[in-house]
């Protein structure tokens, strides 16, 4: 009775085991899902590649699945469109001519220039 026993539970053991390195491998997929990556499918099947060649990818698609986000994208812009960028350099690019002309205006006069503070970053 007691064989019968320990052979269930090794088989038991052995289902979890297998199942939970099936789901764990799942883990970049369902974040992917979750985010609405757009390469969700891609990061599924690698997941599955990953499961033949002893994991070695599988940090790399839990990266993969992590960086895309729907309200910002890859992260690597502020969410501000082109042309608000393309405003603001303009806005800036007036100031300082203007500024540029008043110091002008001042050395034609013969006025000696004056220390001003550093302008504020954008």
């Amino acid at each position: 009775m007691l064989d019968y026993f320990a052979l269930g539970l090794l088989v038991f053991v052995g289902l979890v085991l297998f199942y939970g390195i099936i789901v764990i491998h799942d883990i970049p997929y369902e974040i992917a899902v979750h985010r609405k990556h757009p390469h969700q499918d891609a990061i599924h099947a690698t997941g599955w590649v990953s499961l033949f060649t002893l994991h070695a990818l599988w940090p790399f698609l839990w990266i993969w699945a992590t960086l895309y986000r729907p309200d910002r994208g890859w992260g690597f812009s502020d969410g501000k469109s082109t042309e608000s960028h393309v405003a603001g350099l303009e806005q800036q690019v007036a100031e300082l001519r203007e500024r540029l002309q008043v110091l002008e205006q001042r050395q034609g006069a013969g006025e000696p220039p004056v220390e001003s503070a550093p302008a504020e970053e954008v």
